[in-house]
């Protein structure tokens, strides 16, 4: 595998051979007390290795979530560094969700720091909001595209309070969520077989049927799960998209810790779900 190979197609493939499923890495402070460690970075070192060693091994991606490694100063991006790069030794893609978003050589920085190849905390794809314009996350795109990266928009998310921006309906008649997803239908554009700019959709939305979702490129879709929506409705929610669905389970995987087969068995029956429900027939 080149590294300089697209992210699109190395997801394509991962996707393929184990199915779509990312879990994410959560290790949020009442998480890790389920688990019965201690919040701090010894608990998070734990948690993060236990997870990786469950279920990097088998499923197409892992996704940590770098504000909960953060809070722990320099230690705990430490533990994030070691996550990313362990998870990566052993198959599994990571997509960092830091949803960067800035202008400028600030963006720059962001990009330099997850999508160069050399950097400490390189990732496969990074997550970013482009609501500084779409045109803001120009450094990241370039920067992605020049080490076989990829990028997850922000485009029409799970959380209530994205409506008030995302359903803003532009001068054009085009809300901004629909502009997200025409900017990156043309960053696709004739990639094959699937173009490794992405947009984050909420699994949980319901019909998007007014929406064109066939970006050429993949849809992360948080909200399974916890949040209530199941892998059952995805073919619903994402229509003739769904195969370029890369569907999110956090705390419906992590509950399941801390042992190792526990997680194990949780990925792979939420693997297995998730492959029926998009299997197109």
């Amino acid at each position: 595998m080149s590294p300089m190979e697209p992210f699109g197609a190395r997801l394509r493939r991962a996707m393929d051979e184990r199915g779509p499923l990312c879990v994410g890495i959560d290790p949020h402070a009442s998480l890790l007390a389920e688990w019965g460690l201690n919040d701090d970075v010894a608990g998070l070192e734990r948690f993060s290795r236990t997870v990786v060693e469950a279920v990097a091994d088998r499923v197409a991606v892992l996704k940590p979530q770098s504000a909960f490694f953060e809070r722990f100063g320099s230690r705990g991006v430490a533990v994030l560094e070691t996550a990313v790069a362990e998870a990566r030794a052993a198959g599994a893609l990571v997509v960092m969700d830091a949803k960067r978003g800035d202008i400028g050589s600030t963006m720059a920085a962001y990009a330099e720091s997850f999508l160069h190849k050399d950097a400490p905390l390189f990732s496969d794809a990074l997550t970013v909001s482009p609501y500084l314009g779409y045109g803001s996350l120009e450094p990241a795109v370039r920067l992605a595209r020049e080490n076989g990266a990829g990028l997850f928009v922000l485009a029409l998310t799970s959380n209530p309070e994205g409506g008030e921006v995302q359903h803003a309906v532009r001068p054009d008649g085009r809300d901004v969520g629909a502009t997200m997803l025409a900017h990156l239908a043309r960053e696709n554009a004739g990639e094959t077989p699937l173009g490794s700019f992405g947009a984050v959709v909420g699994a949980t939305l319901g019909d998007l049927s007014r929406y064109d979702l066939g970006v050429n490129g993949p849809l992360l879709a948080p909200g399974i799960g916890a949040q209530g929506a199941t892998p059952a409705d995805l073919p619903a929610v994402f229509g003739d998209a769904v195969r370029n669905v890369v569907p999110n389970v956090s705390r419906g995987v992590l509950r399941h810790g801390p042992g190792v087969s526990e997680l194990r068995t949780a990925a792979d029956r939420f693997a297995q779900e998730i492959r029926e429900a998009v299997t197109v027939r």
